[in-house]
Order: structure tokens, then sequence, then C-alpha cells
């Protein structure tokens, strides 16, 4: 029931709820749109109306109808992205995890290398060789994306490898394949699942920072187009804030949602991480019997530490 309550929390209630209209408006964005991609409907930069409640942006566009059709490309490119790392990741972790010796070695250094290659400007680097192509964007992002995953899912497994579930099975003639599969990943499942909100978060505002520096598909519409539109074609000096607000608006939540969705799912898997932000007075300080309400020597000790505990726990 305790896990039902979080899960009833105000701050995850509401980022479930914007990652639910964001996939519905993604969905069925051809629907919701109220004019056609790439068709002018009004003067450049035209102000937000009645017929355009968000204006128009630097070619005569609805900027609304823009937001609805770039949903999809945003969560495509999020999602891709995510399970490419994730798939990589616990390929990575479980195997060096499991196996250890010198195969965890060479996976280790080869983690590491990733690791400490500053991620953007080697993204910049990479979708500048290989064209501005959302496949490309996906695999760039996913294949720098995977070292933290590889890191979580070793460290698990290789905990997870001395229990003595996995001894016995493996003392009674089970396959490797088999107690990876039947033992390991089912209790590595909610980390994964936690890590990979938050993957999808880093991919979106990866995709939005590669589509701002110009790097992004051309021939798709994606709420970091729109902003790079925005600014390379003077919005902000021409005060049409309604052309790079909404879709920066946007981007902000759907990333602090996963972050939230993340973190919350990561807190259910593993609840000692709530006990970090117990409040001090949930601590409740009661007497001995032996010392009584006024306390001896030893009473007053054994109050002065377990103050001095919940302090550290608080």
């Amino acid at each position: 029931m305790s896990k039902f309550r979080f899960l009833r929390q105000p701050a995850i209630a509401v980022a479930a709820g914007v990652l639910t209209l964001t996939l519905l408006v993604a969905l069925f964005a051809p629907l919701l749109a109220t004019s056609e991609a790439g068709r002018r409907v009004g003067p450049v930069f035209g102000s937000p109306s009645s017929a355009h409640p968000l204006g128009l942006d630097d070619a005569g566009q609805d900027v609304l109808s823009l937001l609805l059709r770039g949903a999809r490309t945003v969560l495509i490119v999020g999602a891709a992205a995510s399970l490419v790392a994730v798939l990589i990741g616990c390929a990575v972790g479980v195997l060096a995890g499991y196996a250890g010796g010198w195969l965890d070695s060479v996976l280790m250094r080869i983690t590491d290398y990733f690791l400490v290659v500053p991620a953007l400007p080697f993204m910049i680097v990479v979708a500048a060789i290989w064209g501005p192509s959302l496949s490309h964007i996906i695999l760039v992002i996913g294949l720098l994306s995977w070292t933290q995953m590889a890191r979580l899912t070793r460290a698990q497994t290789m905990s997870l490898r001395e229990r003595g579930y996995i001894l016995r099975a493996r003392g009674l003639g089970s396959s490797h394949l088999r107690i990876v599969t039947r033992h390991l990943l089912p209790h590595l499942t909610p980390l994964v699942v936690a890590n990979a909100a938050l993957m999808v978060a880093t991919a979106i505002f990866a995709e939005a920072a590669l589509a701002f520096l110009g790097l992004g598909d051309p021939t798709s519409i994606s709420w970091g187009r729109m902003i790079e539109h925005a600014f390379s074609r003077s919005a902000l000096s021409a005060g049409a804030w309604w052309a790079f607000v909404p879709p920066g608006l946007c981007i902000a939540a759907v990333v602090v949602s996963c972050s939230v969705i993340g973190q919350g799912v990561a807190e259910i898997a593993n609840p000692q991480l709530r006990h970090d932000h117990l409040p001090p007075r949930r601590v409740r300080l009661r007497a001995t019997a032996a010392g009584g309400a006024g306390g001896s020597d030893s009473g007053r000790r054994l109050r002065r530490r377990t103050a001095a505990t919940a302090m550290e726990e608080s």
C-alpha cells in the first residue's frame, strides 16, 4: 500500500499527466493541427489571435500546429535513443558484472573511455559528419548515453550474483543464460526502467540542443528546430516571444516530467532512497526504563547517541 500512496504524490501525478498528454498529442497531431505542415496562413510573426492562439512564426505558419506536430518527433527521438542506450548499457553491464575477470576489465575500460568524452561536443562532431538525419541523431544520442546504465547494471549484477538463490541455481546446473534471464534480469528491471525514464529526458534535451545548433533533421518539425528558426530569424528583436517561448516551455515540461517519473520509480524500487529525507521532527526520543524521565548517566549517554544518529539521518 505504501507504494500506491507514493504513486499518488502530486509531483508524480502531474508528471504522469504531462507525459500522457504529450503522448496523446503526438498520436493525434494530424487531427488536432489547425493547418497543414509548411503552409503559410498569415503574416510573418503574426500576433496571437482567436484563429491562431499562439501566433505565427517567421514563415507565417501556425505555431500551435507546429507544436503539436513537433511532439511526435520529440517523443520518437527520446524513446528510440533511450532504447538504444538501455540495450547497449544493459548488455555491457550485465556481461561485465556476471562474467567478471578480464572481460569485466576490458568492458569497463571501454566504458570509462566513453564516460570521459564530452557528450555534447562529440555529438555535434558526429552529427555533422553523419549528416542531419533523424535516425543519425537517434544513434548519436543513444551511442553516447549508455555509460551510466552500464555502470549501474554492472554494480547491481555483481551484488545479485552472490545471492543465495543464484548460487543454488548455479549448483543445480542451470545454464548462464537461464540464470541471467530468469533470475538477474527480473531484479534489474526496476533499476532499468527508472534510468530509462531519465535517459528519455537526456535524449530530448540533447535533440533540442542539436536542433538549435542547426544539426537537426531539416525535413522534420521539432521543438528545438522551432527555437532555432526563431533565434536565427530575429524573433527576439521583433518581439515575437510566441515563436520561441511555447516550444521552450514544452521542452522543459517534458524533460522535468521524465526526470520526476524516473526518480519516483527509483524510490519505489529502492525505498531506502526516501530515508534520507526524513524530517527531524519524526524522530522521537524516549526515556529508558532504567534512566527514567530525569535519566542516569547511561540514560543521558543513550539519548545523546540517539540524537546524534537522528541528526546524521536528517
